[in-house]
């Protein structure tokens, strides 16, 4: 429940459907509540009561390992009871709509819902629909609003700021919600923002939401403070968007001859799962002194907890408590 000490008046959300729209006093808030988390998370004696009572679903319409385990316990961290639902064997795979599924769950009375979906927009349509609290787990390839907090937290904490930062986003751009995320986060903090992948990954048009675009990597990684590697999305392409992965590799694949071309203490990130030998290289990716790969995943849980704390905190406000 919301303690009094923290402020969500600067959060006018009821929602977490995206970063686009989030002000930098709103994306400041989540970091700072995830940043006062790391360290409990470390502990043996990790947990506390603050949503105790609160429940929360997790409804994964794709699956999820890194995304979905992390919501979950972030959620027991903060003493909510957790319900996961398997969209494989619910009434969703036997034609039930996203808007039936949303009055159902509805009914149940759950204060957080937490939804990953295949379709862009489905989620903003789902939480149009139901009184608690939505977290976008990632919609199509429209928006990871918490994989973008875990990066800038990442960030944050190694290079004490995200203001100023040149930052290089290296892949499937075409079909990264976690690019889209990225981009909208970045821009907001006063980062500066570098887009590398071949033509046929890059959205016509990005160059709107005020980014650089290069096709060659050493150019666009020139003096680059932050690397961040993405996925190669094979199941949302259709068609030949490269000639093969080893071509791909070849041209866009991180290793230490290109990374040369940054700064020399450039961070290197990736949202995972990772290619190896495809989109990265493994003693790039294993680089302990400079990969923050690991540490993603562990800002991750406090991110999440984090978001799950101020959303239940803004229902506590419209309740009057």
């Amino acid at each position: 429940m919301n303690d009094g000490t923290l402020n969500v008046s600067v959060f006018p959300h009821r929602h977490l459907l995206g970063i686009e729209g989030l002000s930098p006093v709103a994306i400041s808030l989540l970091l700072e509540r995830a940043a006062s988390f790391v360290e409990l998370n470390r502990r043996h004696d990790n947990k506390l009561a603050t949503l105790a009572g609160r429940t929360v679903m997790n409804l994964f319409f794709e699956d999820s390992t890194r995304t979905r385990t992390s919501f979950e316990l972030a959620a027991k961290r903060l003493s909510a009871d957790v319900i996961n639902m398997t969209v494989s064997t619910s009434s969703i795979k036997k034609g039930e709509t996203v808007v039936d599924t949303a009055m159902t769950l509805n009914a149940m009375h759950p204060d957080v819902l937490v939804v990953r979906h295949a379709d862009a927009g489905a989620v903003q349509l789902l939480a149009e629909k139901v009184n608690c609290a939505v977290v976008n787990a990632g919609d199509g390839r429209h928006e990871h609003p918490t994989q973008a907090l875990l990066d800038a937290l990442t960030i944050q904490r190694r290079k004490g700021k995200i203001q100023g930062l040149q930052v290089a986003i290296c892949g499937d751009i075409a079909h990264s919600r976690v690019a889209r995320s990225n981009i909208h986060l970045l821009n907001a903090m006063g980062a500066r923002v570098r887009l590398i992948a071949p033509k046929t990954l890059i959205p016509a048009g990005i160059e709107r939401l005020g980014v650089e675009v290069y096709h060659e990597m050493e150019a666009g990684l020139r003096d680059c403070d932050i690397v961040m590697m993405l996925r190669l999305q094979s199941e949302r392409m259709q068609g030949n968007f490269f000639p093969s992965t080893r071509e791909y590799y070849r041209f866009f694949g991180l290793d230490y001859a290109k990374l040369a071309s940054a700064k020399p203490d450039a961070l290197i990130m990736h949202p995972g799962p990772m290619n190896r030998g495809v989109e990265i290289a493994s003693d790039v990716a294993d680089d302990i002194g400079r990969s923050a790969i690991r540490e993603q995943v562990e800002m991750g849980v406090a991110v999440r907890m984090a978001c799950l704390e101020v959303l239940c905190a803004k229902l506590d406000e419209e309740a009057g408590q």
